[in-house]
């Protein structure tokens, strides 16, 4: 009797269950599928679902979470310090170890490496884990510090240099992923700007590298020892605490499938080829004349390279570095990647030129150069965390917020020209202006993508923002200098 009562109970509850049961059944259109992988899908072809992770709701600040974003704050931070160190000191550097003709290529250098490892590093990375590749990262700045420090010759710390900047771009978009995949959605910009806050106590940079380098002929050396501590401390904390769940992207996949699915060509074609190009770009007119064979050589090699690397992704590759799926809003997606370029010729120009101008033009005093440093950095540290908290408070603002940061920048940038020996009162406010619009546009933009592109290629497209806005940098200080040099 009881037997009959449970069945008619369970029979006429079955429709309401069976109902709310079909309430709780998401719809997953065919458009939200990702080729190739049936353990998740993307939820309006970006979020990322189905995966066994909660990403609407934000997760507590256990102690485990919070030493992973502290690691990534050390990599990001440190992935900075080393430019803008040594970038504050070159008249101590190649005083002691000569090269006064080719001081410049130890910046260059570490940008130009950053740029070029930065797309291919960034791919590899969403397929294989954060994890391994942020120590090997940190492993090339502490490698890269250690050249530095012991160089006896210019070419020595430019060599270190190169290795500083292999990790250093590894470090900064292993950052920028892991802290926007550890925070909701709707709070990647807070997070992000709460990680560059992390920065403020190297934005007296070039006051430091100053006060460290004036002491005595190479005591400049001790700045590569400061980058070196830092980076290892980064290393560190990644290694004991930051363990990432397996990468969606690989889960199910053999060792094999997975080399199978790594761009192999694609970073054999572009490494080369940025690098060859953007070399080419930095020798012409400087230290070699446009005509001659030393220019000519890597700038078209280079561009051959170029081109047959775009060619194989867009109709060769079978796992292209840039797969379609990027192109979810092809329209701002562009236009970010445009602002981003041209934000990074004004970035970079300025980080080299005014330190620079700093000191030749308004005395050698390490302090004073020092204090005529700070506008620069602060504002610029400023505009980044602005604009980062506001895309996470005015959601759908991005186009509003990038427009009043390239206003800033532009109008800051092109207001320096006014300069003279006597003005210098005059440059203060323009220089925060600058900085503020530049900050505005540089790390932002990169947030921006990581919001329009899906959640599993979110270090592929933060790679892609950050070798244009290298690659801007580069070409826009090459334009500028020699224009410098011809005036």
């Amino acid at each position: 009797m009881s037997d009959n009562n449970s069945s008619q109970e369970g029979s006429t509850r079955s429709p309401d269950l069976e109902k709310a049961a079909l309430e709780h059944v998401e719809q997953v259109h065919t458009n939200e599928r990702v080729p190739g992988h049936g353990n998740y899908y993307e939820k309006d072809g970006l979020r990322t679902y189905g995966d066994g992770e909660d990403h609407d709701h934000e997760p507590p600040m256990s102690f485990k979470r919070a030493m992973s974003l502290l690691a990534m704050a050390f990599l990001w931070t440190g992935s900075q310090i080393p430019v803008y160190l040594f970038g504050g000191i070159p008249p101590y550097i190649y005083g002691d170890l000569g090269g006064t003709d080719r001081w410049i290529w130890f910046v260059l250098a570490n940008l130009l490496s950053l740029a070029a490892v930065c797309p291919f590093v960034g791919s590899l990375s969403d397929l294989m884990g954060r994890r391994y590749v942020a120590i090997l990262g940190a492993g090339f700045v502490v490698l890269g510090m250690i050249i530095c420090s012991t160089a006896h010759s210019m070419n020595t710390f430019i060599a270190g240099m190169v290795f500083a900047g292999i990790g250093a771009g590894i470090n900064e978009l292993t950052a920028l992923a892991v802290t926007s995949e550890l925070a909701p959605t709707a709070k990647r910009g807070k997070y992000v700007a709460v990680l560059i806050l992390t920065i403020i106590p190297f934005c007296p940079s070039v006051l430091w590298g100053q006060l460290i380098a004036s002491k005595y002929a190479s005591a400049w050396r001790w700045v590569g020892l400061l980058c070196g501590i830092y980076n290892f401390l980064g290393l560190l904390l990644t290694a004991f605490f930051y363990f990432p769940p397996p990468r969606v992207n690989s889960q199910g996949l053999s060792r094999r499938e997975i080399l199978g699915q790594i761009d192999w060509v694609g970073g054999a074609l572009s490494i080369p080829g940025m690098l060859l190009f953007m070399m080419g770009m930095q020798w012409g007119g400087y230290q070699y004349p446009w005509s001659s064979a030393h220019v000519l050589a890597p700038l078209i090699l280079g561009f051959v390279l170029l081109v047959a690397f775009f060619v194989w992704e867009a109709k060769l590759a079978k796992h292209p570095m840039f797969p379609k799926r990027l192109r979810q809003d092809p329209r701002i997606l562009g236009l970010t990647l445009i602002i981003t370029f041209i934000s990074g010729s004004q970035f970079f120009s300025v980080l080299m030129f005014w330190p620079t101008q700093a000191f030749n033009v308004y005395g050698h005093d390490p302090v004073g150069v020092g204090i005529r440093g700070l506008p620069i950095g602060f504002s610029i540290l400023a505009g980044c965390c602005i604009v980062l908290w506001l895309l996470s408070t005015f959601r759908g603002h991005n186009r509003e917020l990038l427009i009043i940061s390239s206003i800033l920048m532009t109008a800051g940038c092109g207001a320096l020209s006014i300069a003279r020996v006597d003005n210098l009162y005059q440059l203060w406010g323009l220089l925060i202006v600058a900085g503020v619009g530049i900050g505005g546009i540089v790390v932002p933009a990169s947030i921006i993508t990581t919001i329009i592109c899906p959640d599993d290629l979110i270090a592929t497209i933060a790679a892609l923002t950050l070798a244009i806005r290298v690659i801007g940098g580069s070409i826009g200080y090459c334009v500028y200098y020699n224009v410098f040099i011809s005036k």
